[in-house]
Order: structure tokens, then sequence, then C-alpha cells
């Protein structure tokens, strides 16, 4: 009796136990990824972070919103090998246009579906202008398209007795939609660069699908009648990372470092040369720490050479072993920030990335220097910097306007002149500039010239003082 009992007090709960069971039955998740933009850092980002957001959330799948002319070659390089080496299946949608760098981003993912009239193709490496660039960047981004088609592999079938072996992307259509000398029989001539309408992507195997939405990309195509759909929310600190992160960007903050420590040597006091200066480092440093490019040892070493920069002008006169020294652990600190190497381990540095990183840094030295040039003689004079130069302040409280027949005259250094600073003659204070490199506090000084209201003096050295 009593297991009879059981027996139909179990069956009475196994409606409601399969009730259960499917109530708190979990939907499929689709991570969507929107890059209707060009490709750049900042888009790069948008993916790095939705990829790992998607593992975090274990989905099932990341579908890649994606409308865009192109953009940057060594970003959508980064972008491909993400897409290649995810763990979870990555799928494009193509809504409209994917040309130039958002072609290799499209081969790249496991699946490509299109709108009606989107485009593919036309992945030819052109400069800011449109112009096409020399054969050398080409012949990279031949390989890099025709690499990453050849990574989905080949495909086995059979026909009757017929077993027919063919690439799941034809890695030759890859490379014709970056060369116009590529031919492929019965496609595309020699001459003309591949650009594919949906149909035709379909058609030669470049399309799995033509879809009109999201939704019908992951219902039709993916077969996922009953979902989950999250996306991707970019925040501010994304989009303010991606711009810092520019390589333009940041050859212009290095600009703003280099001149500003360079304009504060030559004026007396701390101003505003040192807080530019300051900053520009902390916005060039600061998204590269936090991605973890720039490591605490590398931001050290940039420091190590800014602190023997000022040594060597603050210290030590002339300029020698220790200036030199710390111009390349300046150089040093700013190449490496931007490399992705772990501490002194490089196998994950790539030339391309290295010469990347060169040639930002020095272009940020070369402007620089040449602003440096074209600053130096006009700042706190006329243009640019007239009204936050030091010398209208300085001339307001301690200076006194120049008379005339000052050549020959003796006077105190008041302060440092390294080269600039302030001196002491006939109890009435100038602005001077040292003609013979480091001036300390407190020595004798010898006014040589007098030019552009502005006087120029040298040391007094001890045995002349004491011949007269």
């Amino acid at each position: 009796m009593k297991n009879r009992c059981t027996y139909w007090l179990l069956w009475l709960m196994l409606p409601i136990a399969t009730a259960s069971s499917l109530s708190t039955e979990e939907h499929p998740l689709i991570y969507k990824i929107d890059i209707r933009k060009d490709i750049n850092n900042t888009t790069q980002l948008y993916l790095s972070n939705g990829l790992a957001e998607a593992r975090s959330l274990n989905a099932d799948g990341v579908l890649i919103h994606l409308n865009t002319y192109g953009g940057q070659v060594d970003m959508a390089d980064s972008m491909r090998t993400a897409i290649l080496y995810s763990p979870i299946p990555v799928y494009v949608f193509i809504d409209n246009n994917a040309a130039s760098a958002g072609v290799l981003i499209s081969i790249a993912a496991k699946k490509i579906y299109m709108r009606k009239g989107a485009n593919i193709g036309a992945a030819t490496v052109v400069n800011q202008t449109g112009e096409t660039m020399p054969d050398k960047y080409q012949s990279y981004m031949r390989a890099m398209i025709r690499s990453t088609a050849e990574a989905h592999g080949k495909d086995t079938i059979v026909q009757g007795r017929d077993t027919i072996i063919r690439w799941v992307r034809d890695p030759a259509i890859a490379e014709a939609m970056v060369d116009d000398r590529v031919v492929v029989p019965n496609l595309i001539d020699s001459g003309k660069v591949l650009t594919f309408t949906a149909k035709e992507a379909v058609l030669w195997r470049y399309c799995d699908g033509i879809a009109e939405s999201v939704d019908e990309v992951i219902t039709q195509c993916l077969g996922y009648s009953d979902y989950e759909l999250k996306s991707y929310s970019p925040s501010w600190l994304d989009n303010m990372k991606g711009f810092l992160m520019n390589p333009a960007i940041q050859s212009i903050l290095i600009l703003i470092i280099i001149g500003g420590i360079y304009f504060e040597l030559q004026t007396p006091g701390i101003g505003f040369p040192s807080a530019a200066a300051i900053l520009a480092a902390v916005m060039y440093f600061a998204p590269l720490y936090i991605d973890g490019l720039a490591q605490n040892w590398e931001i050290l070493v940039f420091i190590a050479g800014i602190l023997l920069v000022a040594v060597e002008m603050f210290v030590i006169p002339g300029f020698g072993v220790t200036g030199i020294g710390g111009i390349i652990l300046i150089i040093t600190g700013l190449i490496l920030s931007l490399l992705n190497n772990l501490n002194f381990n490089f196998e994950n540095v790539t030339p391309p990335d290295f010469g990347r990183a060169t040639l930002t840094v020095l272009f940020g030295l070369g402007a620089g220097f040449i602003l440096m040039l074209l600053l130096s003689d006009r700042i706190g004079r006329e243009g640019l910097f007239r009204k936050i130069a030091l010398n209208t302040d300085l001339e307001a409280s301690v200076s006194v306007s120049v008379p005339a027949g000052m050549t020959g005259k003796e006077g105190v250094a008041e302060t440092i002149l390294r080269p600039s600073g302030k001196v002491r003659i006939e109890d009435e204070w100038y602005d001077g500039v040292s003609e013979s490199g480091f001036i300390e506090k407190g020595m004798n000084v010898r006014v040589i010239r007098f030019e552009n209201s502005q006087i120029y003096v040298q040391a007094i050295k001890e045995h002349e003082i004491n011949k007269q």
C-alpha cells in the first residue's frame, strides 16, 4: 500500500517537475558588436572588449553588425586575428558595406551574411588621399587576406562517384580583392579590383546567406528560433582611450611632452610648459597602461630619462653623457610602451609593430624639434605664446626697461641661468640670457651684447675678478 501511494505521488509531481525544468531552461545567448564606422583604434577596442564580455557571459555566438568603408590596416589585422582565434564562433552581418579593411574582418568570421544591395571587396591599400600605396604594402595585405581565407580550410564534397575538395573561401578570390593583377577564371580579368554584390558573394561562397536584419540572421540563418540578444555598449572611456591611442594623437602628445620640457628649461620658474608636458605624458601613458601595453618598468625608464636630462641641465654644466643617456631612455620608454611585450619577452612583437611604434615616436620627436626651432625665438615676445610667457609678469614685478649702453657692464646672477634667468646690474634687475652655458646663482656676469630688448651675458672667471 505504501509503495502504491509513493508511485501515484511521483506520477502527480512529474508534470510539475517537467514544467519547472522548461521554465528554467536558458535561451541561447547571442552577443552583438556594432562596428559601423571607420576601422581604427576605437573599433578595435570595441571588438576586444566585446569578445571579452561575450566569453565572460558564455555566449553561444558573437554577431558583428558591420558597415564600414575601411580604415587602418594594422587595426584590421588585430581584429581579424581576434576573430580567427576566438573560442566563441564569430559571425558577421554586412549591413551595406564591407570595403578595404572591412573585407579582412569579414573573411575572418566563421560565416558571412549580407543584406540585399550590400557589397564586399575593394581591399587595395591606399593612403589618406585615396592614392594606391607602393607594392610592398599591397604585398603584405595580399598575404594577410590570403592566409585569412586559407584559415577556414577546405570542404570535401561527394557527388555520385566523384569527390571534390575545394576551399571554403577561395584565397585567390580574396587576393583579387586587393590586387588588380590577379586573374580568377570566369570571374575577373587582370586590371580590375574585385568587389562582390550580395548575390555574387553567395555564388562564389563569400556569403553564407542573405538577410535583412539581425533577427533574420539569427533565426533563419543561424537557426536560433528563441534566443537572448545582448549588445556591447561602449562607454565614454572606451571612446577616449581609442582616440588617445591613435598614432597621430600619440605623436602630438610626444611633441607636447618634448616641447614642454624644452621650453620649461628655457624659462625661469615652473609654469605652463611643465603643466602641458605632464598632462601630455599622462594622456600618452594612461590608456596604454590600462590596456596592459605600458608596464611599470617602461614608464619608470621614461621618468628616469627625464630626470637625467634635468640633472644635465640643472646640475652638470654643458651637455654630455648624462643628457644623451636621458634622451635614449626617454625614446626607449616611449617606444616600449607601444609594444605588446611581457617584460623582456618580445615574442609577440612583430617587425611591423616595432616599426610602427618607432615611427610614431620619431615623428613626434621630429615635430617637437621643428616646433622648438620655430618658437624658441618667438615665445614671450610675439605669436601664439605671448599671453602665457613668463617675461610679462616678471618685468611687471621686478624688471625695468633696459637702457642703452649696457654692453660691458658687470653684475651678479640673481637666479640660475639655464640659459635664461635674472641678473642684477647697478642695483637693477634684468632678464638675462647666458652666452657661456650654465651660470650658477651668485656668479659675476658681464653684458656682452644687447639685442631686441634682451641682454646677453657671460660668466666672469675668478682670475679676471682678481686681476681687476
